[in-house]
């Protein structure tokens, strides 16, 4: 093994595209996630057993939100043990690249993970309001219901796009899969902080104050209904024009 500096000069160069990536994945998430694979490399770790370290850190959290009573302690300690979690969700993807270790076992258990992680993050919420929260309405109760669906269509769209985008590419042989990329925005990078987990995290910072939780919550379950929207339409469109290109 070299060392700790020779690793993580090796891991900048194993970063995927910063292209669609907001500022706080690409300047936050993913140099922390670097530090955490280089070390993991150092302990001997596998991509997988990063993966189930992240998955500790995010499902430890989301249940504490449900069974203990919200205050600013709790608050601290959550925020804390989810942005954890995303950085080493970044690192076991970094880590792989460097090891060569990666494959579909991988992939299929990382996203396995963040889909349990969109699924309990908001039911999570729902009891936590359920039992601790003096709403001002049941309405209220409906609101976790409607960022959940939000996030888990968006994730599963978004892999979607993703993977049936490069079955056309492929399929229209090697030309037109190796066709350039979109040079990475910065204006886009700033776009997407709202819809990137680690700014959605920020907002547990709030359970000592429920009902400053409630009003960041309901902020951003309506900027991600949004960004379902608008990322619906332009994956469409996108999927269209390989039909037809």
């Amino acid at each position: 093994m070299g060392s700790t500096g020779t690793v993580l000069r090796e891991l900048r160069g194993a970063q995927k595209s910063a292209k669609g990536v907001s500022l706080y994945s690409r300047y936050v998430n993913r140099p922390a996630g670097r530090v955490l694979a280089a070390g993991a490399y150092r302990a001997g770790l596998t991509p997988n057993q990063v993966t189930v370290i992240s998955a500790l850190f995010t499902y430890g959290a989301l249940a504490s939100v449900a069974l203990v009573e919200p205050s600013w302690t709790l608050a601290v300690l959550v925020y804390a043990a989810l942005a954890v979690g995303f950085a080493f969700d970044s690192a076991d993807g970094q880590l792989a690249r460097l090891t060569g270790r990666g494959g579909p076992d991988g992939e299929w258990l990382d996203h396995v993970v963040d889909c349990g992680k969109l699924l309990l993050v908001h039911t999570a919420v729902l009891i936590s309001f359920y039992r601790f929260g003096e709403l001002p309405s049941d309405a209220w109760l409906l609101l976790p219901l409607g960022f959940q669906l939000a996030a888990v269509v968006t994730f599963c769209a978004g892999l979607l796009r993703e993977h049936l985008g490069k079955a056309a590419a492929s399929a229209r042989g090697p030309s037109w899969a190796a066709a350039p990329a979109a040079p990475v925005s910065r204006v886009r990078a700033v776009a997407l902080l709202p819809a990137d987990y680690g700014v959605f995290c920020l907002v547990f910072l709030l359970l000592g104050a429920p009902g400053a939780f409630r009003a960041g919550y309901a902020v951003l379950a309506v900027v991600h209904t949004l960004f379902l929207a608008a990322f619906l339409a332009k994956w469409f469109r996108e999927l269209k024009a390989l039909r037809a290109g």
